[in-house]
């Protein structure tokens, strides 16, 4: 019987194939009470366990090899070697069975719940779905302990066409999996900001998580139809969905190769206007993805990403190698370093601070400026890379003109140190601001006195307008891109640094949407960052674009207020033939 499921696309594309079921481990553990002679045997039962998880993810972190999801693979091992590590993890779970005469498995289930519970109250997104990554680990040590250390798949009966089903499905369970073909998966759990998302982004294929009871609901060998971009997943499909699906599989695959062909051509309008693509990155390795796109640049790097997934923070020295690398990279092309954005329960107390509403606590410059010696650290590594390319410095989430006073004080001690040291650097590197906080956007006038360039962080922004917190799934259905005052407070932000002469992007998730492609040149962009993967979409929609046609719709847009017109106004302007 055909049946659908919906989930969670988070990396486009369509796959047809048979399922193939992969084994899960369930943390359910019975409590024992371990008689005191056995005490010791239990902890050595878990040294053990431990030892031999430890080994198996320094033999998954050899086999690594070179490729587009390499340094993915290698930074979440690194994660889950810090997370077995961790003394609330090891040292506490030992002491639990001393002190309470517990059997392992119980006691290294409770101080999971201790990682998870501090986990929860940290407050950026990414941050606090890495609790999923603790919930990997210890079902390791659980294997280890029942005696079935690292679950290894048997090789696949089918090749190339393959579909993956999995409740969960760690990184390193993909390492696992790496040498046997296949052409999509679909877990019950994870999110768009989930590492299992990223690893799916960087290896390219059609990936639905969040599908709740695929599982358990799908059979093995069952026929699939994987529609990423929807987020669908049809179980055995009739001969006619079958067939359209593989006329609209046959369909983006040709899109796919045509769009390679306008990676060199010159980004610009039909009536000769010419837009700055960009691209985004977390990490130095990102950049040969950003040459394959032919952006002109890169928008936005998210240095933050630089300090995850480790129990230290990256010296100056390593933060300079990093910025370096890019810079040298990019051979000249601009490359603009958003300083850390991360929150106030990151590395610093985080056991003792817990704020109430973190989305507006102390995060991203707030946190820079409360933890001087941490952003001097990083500013004097950008500065010092600064020679070796045109990189600049963009600073997240300013609200007031005395947080940018504070921040230029801040660079120019940076300055002042390296001038001590004799360090050379580009004395007139430029520091820009993102608008994120509508105090920022309706101050506008002041904040382009100040900084040299502007950065549209729509994400945030958006979630300040409309007081919604993208993180609560009450309210999430709420986050509106076309609300009136989104629209309007983003054209006011564009327009008005258009007529200042300050140069302005944006950055957020609408910079790499086609949805929005037109609407945002109607009201005068011309400098887009988006993900490698979004740019040639993007491009392909800006050459079709005629600004004389444009334009009148964007001002029907910005006046009109039942959301209903603005979604026809919207369908019209890209239904448009230039």
């Amino acid at each position: 019987m055909s049946f659908a499921l919906h989930g969670v696309g988070v990396s486009g594309g369509i796959a047809i194939g048979h399922a193939y079921l992969a084994s899960h481990t369930a943390i359910e553990v019975a409590h024992h009470v371990v008689p005191e002679e056995q005490v010791a045997n239990e902890i050595m039962r878990l040294d053990t366990a431990f030892n031999a998880v430890r080994e198996e993810l320094e033999s998954l972190h050899a086999s690594v090899i070179d490729g587009p999801a390499a340094a993915e693979y290698g930074a979440f091992l690194d994660l889950h070697r810090m997370i077995l590590d961790d003394p609330t993890l090891s040292t506490a779970a030992k002491s639990y069975i001393a002190q309470n005469q517990c059997n392992a498995e119980w006691a290294v289930t409770q101080q999971m719940d201790v990682l998870m519970a501090q986990f929860e109250e940290i407050e950026d997104p990414y941050l606090r779905e890495r609790k999923t990554d603790v919930i990997q680990v210890v079902e390791r040590v659980l294997k280890a302990l029942l005696g079935h250390p690292g679950y290894v798949p048997p090789p696949l009966k089918r090749d190339g066409d393959s579909i993956l089903v999995a409740h969960d499905l760690s990184p390193a369970d993909v390492i696992q999996y790496k040498q046997h073909w296949f052409t999509a998966f679909l877990t019950d759990l994870g999110g768009l900001t989930s590492h299992t998302a990223i690893v799916a982004r960087s290896l390219n294929i059609p990936s639905v998580l969040a599908l709740h009871h695929a599982r358990r609901l799908i059979r093995d060998n069952d026929l699939l139809i994987v529609d990423g971009v929807q987020g669908v997943v049809i179980v055995d499909p009739d001969e006619h969905v079958l067939s359209e699906y593989r006329l609209r599989q046959s369909q983006l695959e040709l899109e796919k190769q045509k769009l390679k062909r306008i990676r060199t051509t010159v980004s610009a309008t039909l009536d000769g206007t010419t837009v700055e693509l960009h691209a985004n990155i977390e990490l130095p390795q990102d950049v040969e993805q950003v040459k394959e796109s032919g952006a002109t640049g890169i928008g936005l790097f998210r240095s933050e990403f630089l300090f995850l997934n480790r129990d230290c923070l990256p010296s100056e020295d390593e933060q300079f190698e990093a910025y370096r690398t890019v810079a040298r990279k990019m051979r000249g092309l601009p490359v603009t370093i958003r300083t850390f954005d991360l929150g106030g329960d990151k590395n610093l107390d985080s056991a003792k601070r817990v704020a109430a509403n973190p989305a507006l606590g102390l995060r991203a410059i707030r946190f820079c400026l409360a933890e001087p010696q941490m952003f001097n650290t990083q500013l004097r590594a950008i500065l010092r890379a600064s020679r070796y390319g045109q990189i600049r410095i963009l600073v997240p989430m300013l609200s007031s003109v005395h947080e940018i006073t504070q921040t230029l004080h801040s660079i120019e001690n940076a300055k002042d140190s390296l001038r001590q040291e004799k360090i050379p650097f580009e004395e007139k590197i430029p520091v820009g601001g993102m608008i994120e906080i509508p105090a920022a956007a309706l101050c506008l006038d002041i904040f382009m006195r100040k900084l040299d360039f502007l950065s549209i962080g729509t994400n945030d922004l958006i979630q300040y307008t409309l007081a919604i917190d993208r993180a609560d799934d009450s309210v999430a259905h709420l986050y509106d891109s076309l609300h009136p005052a989104v629209l309007r407070l983003v054209a006011h932000i564009i327009r008005s640094a258009n007529r200042g002469g300050t140069p302005i992007s944006v950055c957020g998730e609408i910079a790499g949407d086609i949805l929005f492609t037109r609407l945002l040149l109607g009201f005068g962009l011309r400098q887009f960052s988006m993900h490698p993967a979004q740019l040639l979409t993007v491009k392909r929609e800006i050459l079709r674009s005629n600004l004389p046609d444009i334009i009148p719709f964007t001002q029907k847009m910005l006046k009109a207020d039942d959301p209903a017109k603005i979604h026809t106004f919207l369908s019209k302007l890209n239904g448009h033939a230039a």
